[in-house]
């Protein structure tokens, strides 16, 4: 099996608008979340989340381009543009026809499709749609807009399992190249559902916090006192490529992927299993796949939504994979970003790969009333970042309808 590196990165985040703006947030202990302004909420149970600062697509992509795309494309597009620059790629100088792209997300075009929907229904029943209505709405579309771009003409497709759907997209890519199909593959995920369908869609399932009065803490993963998770948007890009293909154009190279597990709670339509099942069969299978035990694994990025049936069945399936462990320093990035859904799993695989880079392990912010079982048994990271020595970081995401995705990220090494 060939060894495959991470070669560039890209993001888009509540708290940072590239990567390194982000990882210094991250570790600094940074809250995302306030009150929401990009529709008005007041009529809402939830009236906050983590939605992108300053930031002004028009910046990056010419306003008639941008027209035909829905913001996630926009998103996906431009932290792709940093990871590529991150990078070092030279397209014209490769071969496209083994480059590809597996993108991810779960909501897709959702703005498009709420716009389209209230337009007509306040019509006289004339269908008016917009030519580009289809097109900007399927999910699918960002991974085929990102290869049109580059004229990458390998694998190319869209994962979608809800919350867990970038770490699958993460986990293919790394298997297709792995495999020899692929020589390099863009991959990652985007999200931009921070409208009225997304909250009003997720405070009718109960999911999000409506702790409206202290937004920028309501995120607390762990903490006995948590009520749902705070809506995140954004997108997390990653260049993946086999190592010799890496070395053949000079490229840095940041980390290594090593493993990927995938699994399924086979339990509830929303609800994770209680003792985290599903989970712990994820990162059994990640760990058998990077050819390591639980006890090489320095840090953890749980999936760790602030859900309350979420946070402990991970915990859980954490105690029962590596067993009461102070050596291994778990965190809830969520705390900071919110939960970007469909984009989780890239923005927390960045934060991983960083981790390794730079021998930090970002905080858990905003929890201190830990659940009692677990407030003695792990190293939570609460409120300050801590340097340790990462070599190997795994990340956790889970989503709606039992979906387990578990990767693993190590230091890169000559052998």
């Amino acid at each position: 099996m060939r060894r495959v590196v991470v070669t560039g990165l890209g993001a888009l985040t509540p708290i940072g608008n590239n990567v390194n703006d982000f990882w210094q947030a991250l570790i600094n202990g940074v809250s995302g979340a306030a009150p929401i302004t990009k529709f008005d909420a007041s009529k809402f149970k939830t009236r906050f989340a983590c939605e992108l600062k300053n930031f002004d697509p028009l910046t990056f992509i010419e306003k008639a381009e941008a027209r035909r795309y829905d913001l996630y494309t926009q998103y996906a597009l431009i932290s792709v543009a940093e990871a590529v620059q991150n990078a070092g790629i030279s397209f014209e100088e490769l071969n496209r026809d083994r480059i590809g792209v597996i993108w991810g997300s779960g909501n897709g075009g959702i703005q498009t499709f709420q716009q389209q929907v209230m337009e007509f229904a306040q019509g006289d029943g004339t269908p008016r749609f917009n030519p580009f209505f289809i097109p900007k709405m399927i999910v699918d579309i960002a991974s085929g807009i990102i290869s049109i771009k580059y004229g990458l003409r390998g694998v190319n497709f869209t994962t979608v399992s809800a919350c867990a759907t970038s770490n699958t997209a993460i986990i293919d890519a790394f298997n297709y190249i792995k495999w020899g199909k692929a020589d390099m593959i863009i991959t990652g995920g985007s999200e931009a559902a921070i409208n009225e369908t997304g909250v009003g869609g997720f405070n009718a399932a109960k999911a999000l916090s409506t702790n409206n009065e202290e937004a920028a803490t309501a995120s607390r993963p762990f903490d006995v006192t948590r009520d749902g998770f705070v809506m995140g948007e954004g997108a997390g890009a990653i260049i993946l490529e086999e190592l010799e293909c890496a070395k053949r154009r000079g490229a840095a190279i940041i980390a290594e992927v090593v493993g990927g597990g995938m699994a399924a709670d086979a339990y509830h339509l929303t609800g994770t299993h209680p003792e985290g099942e599903g989970a712990r069969l994820g990162m059994l299978a990640a760990l058998e796949d990077a050819g390591i035990t639980a006890a090489d694994i320095d840090y953890l990025n749980t999936h760790a939504t602030s859900t309350h049936q979420g946070d402990l069945s991970e915990l859980k399936a954490a105690e029962r994979v590596f067993g009461a462990s102070t050596k291994l320093n778990i965190s809830a990035t969520k705390s900071m970003t919110g939960h970007l859904l469909g984009a989780a799993g890239a923005v927390e695989a960045i934060a991983c790969i960083r981790s390794v880079q730079e021998n930090i392990v970002p905080p858990t912010i905003n929890s201190t009333e830990i659940e009692p079982a677990f407030k003695d048994l792990f190293n939570l990271t609460l409120r300050k970042a801590q340097q340790k020595e990462v070599r190997y970081a795994m990340s956790n995401t889970f989503g709606f309808g039992g979906h387990i995705a578990t990767s693993v990220f190590k230091k890169y090494e000559e052998i």
